[in-house]
């Protein structure tokens, strides 16, 4: 069942990032060869009446695409030259490149809010509600209550944004800045070592507020929240405090799949609208290959006042798509050794 849970959501999140380039890039009028989910063979396909776009399924659930005229570097001389890609106006191509992440968060967010109506809206700010006797958070002088505003120098405001510090931080003395009785005040944690790792001993405030609007704020809070922290790995991996074997590719999201599954359906529609985020979120990164690189050149272009050559741009683009598939054979391979160790 993993295996077709996997198969499920990555399809679904490739398909709404695909069907936002197609349905702009139709409504542009530019020709789109294929729209298609899946890479590698293509096992079925067909055509519409009166349509030139080729749609199907190939083998391998790990990608898709959606081909446009004007993409590559060679022109197409068989299709017209006012349904090239490079043709259109500036806005139309800037729309129809965007569209795949716009519709990736849209899903998401959407996703979120039905899961806020259905389990409510969780807390999300950082209050420690339980300290036991004798663990080192109890020795350092931290009680129930306290509202964490600092972990090792850097601002807190939510739970998630916690969580991700804490897991950098993992192991190490943390540093709190903590708010309580309107007095910040500082703690020192040293974890005791268990054979299970390293023990903190505190935990944070998880009750629950239930009703329509609350199911709304939670949906727009976790976005943000999510997009902030992929941010911080970004910037973390940028800075050294995250390596790339952090990262996870599609063997690493198939073992995530599989634990999502046994804690229940709402957790692998989460984990969907988790992965949708990660899509358009990685898609909008300045790089060659991805929808921001594209964007970067439209943006470019804008300042300059005139496009950048299609054969140079396009050429930049393949090279971008090579070297971003070494980084994926990479992160595979860890992902890889991790199954085996684990």
């Amino acid at each position: 069942m993993t295996l077709i849970y996997f198969i499920i959501i990555l399809s679904i999140t490739i398909f709404v990032h695909e069907l936002g380039h197609f349905i702009f890039a139709k409504k542009a009028g530019i020709y789109v060869y294929e729209f298609c989910i899946g890479m590698g063979p293509r096992i079925f396909k067909f055509k519409r009446k009166n349509d030139e776009t080729e749609y199907g399924i190939r083998l391998f659930p790990i990608g898709g695409f959606c081909s446009m005229a004007g993409e590559g570097v060679e022109v197409d001389k068989n299709i017209p030259k006012d349904k090239n890609l490079q043709s259109k106006t500036w806005l139309q191509r800037f729309l129809t490149i965007v569209a795949g992440v716009m519709f990736n968060f849209i899903f998401a967010l959407i996703i979120l809010i039905i899961i806020g109506f259905l389990n409510g809206n969780p807390n999300n700010k950082p209050i420690i509600s339980q300290v036991p006797v004798d663990s080192p958070s109890y020795e350092a002088g931290l009680m129930s209550g306290d509202l964490i505003k600092s972990l090792n120098g850097t601002k807190i405001d939510t739970i998630d944004k916690l969580l991700i510090e804490y897991q950098i931080n993992y192991g190490k003395t943390l540093e709190l800045e903590i708010l309580r009785n309107g007095e910040i005040k500082k703690v020192t944690i040293t974890p005791y070592e268990t054979e299970d790792g390293y023990s903190y001993g505190f935990s944070l405030d998880s009750s629950v507020k239930y009703g329509f609007f609350e199911g709304i704020k939670y949906g727009f809070s976790k976005f943000f929240s999510l997009i902030e922290q992929m941010f911080l790995v970004i910037t973390y991996l940028i800075t050294g405090k995250l390596s790339l074997s952090n990262l996870s590719g599609p063997v690493g999201i198939y073992n995530i799949v599989g634990e999502s599954a046994k804690a229940g359906l709402i957790n692998l529609i989460y984990l969907t609208g988790y992965l949708s985020i990660n899509v358009g979120f990685i898609n909008l990164l300045p790089i060659p290959a991805f929808d921001g690189g594209r964007i970067l050149f439209l943006v470019i272009e804008k300042i300059r006042r005139k496009p950048i050559k299609p054969e140079i741009e396009n050429t930049i683009h393949g090279v971008g798509l090579v070297l971003l598939m070494i980084l994926m054979v990479v992160i595979t391979y860890n992902d890889i050794i991790r199954f085996f160790i684990n």
